[in-house]
């Protein structure tokens, strides 16, 4: 690895120390054109998809004229969602690691506010939030934004389609007028070039247009799995799939010694390749790779940098890379010589959004791949064994071991299957060839979740609805929700019918309010999957809203405290009519109560490091209908 091109940019020296920890090569397009822009204080609109590194562009010049002995927040980015400002925040932490005194917050709706309101208290350069609670905190004034010297919009237009950019323009304008604004998006609607116009007003401007092709003759897969059963989701591949040589590509130098390490002891012939290692060592790991005498090398995007081994046949992505290009170039290490070839990627759930941005980039479809079954493991452990039996039977050297066996058979009166059977299980304790493994089940996916990403997007643009407010989700705009107030019908992933109650919200037409505004906020603080929110009824003073019956207590009041247009839902049960008291008592469910889950984009529960994704289910009597519904099969 080489990190000159990064020291070249002018970055900080404990940045690029962490940068050269990391293991980057080299700038990504975005990154070489936006660090030099931002790291002389200039304001920045950048133009480019998820996945190309945008991340890296802003927080590695940013932290290097970050002042770590100011504890008030320099740094203030939005992001549209809880699982971006997580992950924005985990990186801001990873480029950061070596500035003494270095903090950073995220904050976001639906998390236990005292945490961050202590958070804030003790200090941080780096506060990274949803645009709800960050005017939740500044109408608090437990946030302050006086001494601000950069701000970032990442993901402009996906806070357009959620309905939050008045937000943002409010957080606008409570900046400093002379502080240092950057904005990226994936595209460049009207009311984000009017954002740009009026608050960036000479920004230099960076667009990237990907080139990145699908590599032909590559056939692409995913599995999804939970971060801790990933190695054995490996295994479970290995030995399943039929490969001749293989490279495991994953994000870290010290993974690659311990995945390598631990397929050794599972019985697959490995080694580790990164750039700790000499290139002596380099080049004799991968010799051993093409005469066979290893079938998988566990390695980085550095050390893998211009290998061409013909005999690979497989590529495992263990890491999803972060930028998209990568993902081209790692597989592009297979399907050489006009030979096929095979890529698999593992994610974790809240890395689908990755997922979908490699498609997009790429322009193709990855399938999703079933996870192999304890069968077909024993299946392929038992055609192993069987092979090995037969080569050992063609060994001349066997007359003793015959004599002794047949003597030993005679002397006992037993059957000679008998003994055989019970050689064949001592061989195999080690390996069972009948295992009982633990079942790795992935979260549901319908339609290996693209339709749902998109049917979530197109609630939340308000492309299905009437923006008029009269029959919002009418049959014609989407089958799955209620034709009409009188036969609000909707049902579950089993079919079964969703019981629904009416609620009223204190939010209206003469707030500027449209259905895609109450959509996103309830979506984001109540983690209520889209085709779970019922018909939209827009009146002047208020409106009215179907969503499943039985509500628990603390999702109802963190509902009461959500804002559309600045206003707080104050949501209550609807009584009929133009009622002007609402009801301030929480919804209690009359039989067999069906929760709704917390711990949405916006809501979870109380984190205490920035590493946590901060989710975790409230404890349910019976089905709950939230986003995570879809993924329970």
């Amino acid at each position: 690895m080489s990190s000159n091109e990064f020291q070249t940019l002018g970055i900080s020296a404990p940045v690029l120390k962490a940068v050269q920890n990391l293991g980057y090569e080299q700038p990504s397009p975005i990154q070489a054109q936006s660090i030099p822009i931002l790291l002389g204080g200039k304001n920045l609109l950048g133009t480019a998809q998820t996945g190309t590194g945008k991340t890296a562009a802003f927080a590695l010049p940013l932290l290097s004229n970050i002042d770590p002995q100011q504890k008030t927040p320099q740094i203030l980015v939005l992001t549209p969602t809880r699982e971006l400002a997580i992950q924005v925040a985990e990186a801001f932490q990873s480029y950061a690691k070596h500035i003494k005194g270095f903090n950073v917050l995220p904050i976001y709706g639906g998390a236990d506010i005292g945490g961050q309101l202590r958070g804030l208290k003790r200090g941080a350069q780096v506060v990274v939030g949803t645009p709800g609670r960050m005017l939740d905190h500044l109408k608090r004034k437990s946030l302050n934004l006086s001494q601000v010297k950069s701000l970032v919009l990442d993901e402009a237009d996906e806070m357009l389609r959620m309905g939050f950019i008045d937000d943002v323009e409010m957080i606008l304008s409570k900046t400093p007028a002379e502080s240092q604004r950057a904005l990226f998006s994936a595209t460049m609607p009207a009311a984000i070039k009017r954002v740009a116009d009026k608050y960036l007003g000479d920004a230099q401007q960076v667009r990237i247009q990907s080139k990145t092709q699908t590599v032909e003759r590559i056939k692409q897969q995913y599995i999804t799995v939970k971060a801790h059963q990933k190695m054995d989701a490996l295994t479970r591949v290995l030995e399943v799939e039929q490969f001749d040589g293989m490279i495991i590509f994953v994000r870290t130098k010290s993974s690659t010694v311990d995945i390598a390490d631990r397929l050794q002891a599972r019985g697959f012939s490995s080694a580790a390749l990164n750039g700790d290692l000499s290139q002596a060592i380099r080049e004799r790991t991968i010799g051993k790779l093409k005469r066979g005498q290893i079938d998988v090398v566990v390695a980085t995007d550095v050390a893998a940098r211009g290998l061409d081994v013909e005999r690979i046949s497989h590529v495992i992505n263990f890491d999803i890379p972060y930028d998209n290009e990568s993902y081209v170039h790692r597989i592009g290490r297979t399907g050489r010589a006009g030979r096929e070839g095979n890529a698999i990627l593992f994610i974790t759930p809240k890395e689908t959004r990755l997922l979908r941005s490699i498609e997009k980039t790429t322009k193709s479809t990855i399938a999703p791949l079933t996870m192999p079954s304890n069968a077909q493991v024993s299946d392929q452990r038992i055609q192993q064994f069987t092979e090995q039996l037969s080569k050992t039977l063609e060994t001349p050297r066997l007359d003793k071991f015959r004599e002794m066996i047949v003597k030993y058979v005679e002397e006992n009166d037993l059957d000679m299957a008998d003994v055989a059977a019970a050689l064949t299980y001592e061989n195999q304790k080690e390996r069972p060839l009948f295992p009982k493994l633990d079942n790795i089940v992935a979260p549901r996916q319908d339609n290996s979740g693209k339709n749902r990403d998109r049917d979530r997007s197109r609630d939340r643009d308000g492309k299905n609805r009437d923006r008029k407010g009269k029959d919002n989700f009418s049959k014609d705009s989407n089958p799955r929700n209620p034709r009409a107030k009188s036969e609000r019908i909707i049902r579950d992933e089993d079919g079964n019918v969703v019981p629904m109650l009416t609620y009223r919200l204190e939010v209206g037409k003469n707030d500027s309010v449209e259905p895609s505004n109450i959509v996103g906020a309830i979506a984001n603080e109540a983690d209520i999957s889209s085709q779970y929110i019922g018909q939209i009824i827009l009146h002047d003073e208020y409106s009215t809203v179907d969503l499943p019956d039985g509500m628990p207590d603390d999702v109802f009041k963190t509902l009461k405290k959500a804002r559309v247009r600045s206003k707080a839902l104050n949501i209550s049960i609807d009584k009929g009519g133009d009622n002007t008291a609402p009801s301030n008592r929480s919804p209690r469910p009359k039989k067999g109560p069906k929760k709704v889950k917390t711990g949405d984009r916006d809501s979870a529960p109380k984190r205490k490091s920035v590493k946590s994704d901060g989710t975790a289910p409230l404890k349910k009597k019976k089905k709950t209908y939230t986003k995570k519904d879809k993924k329970k099969k």
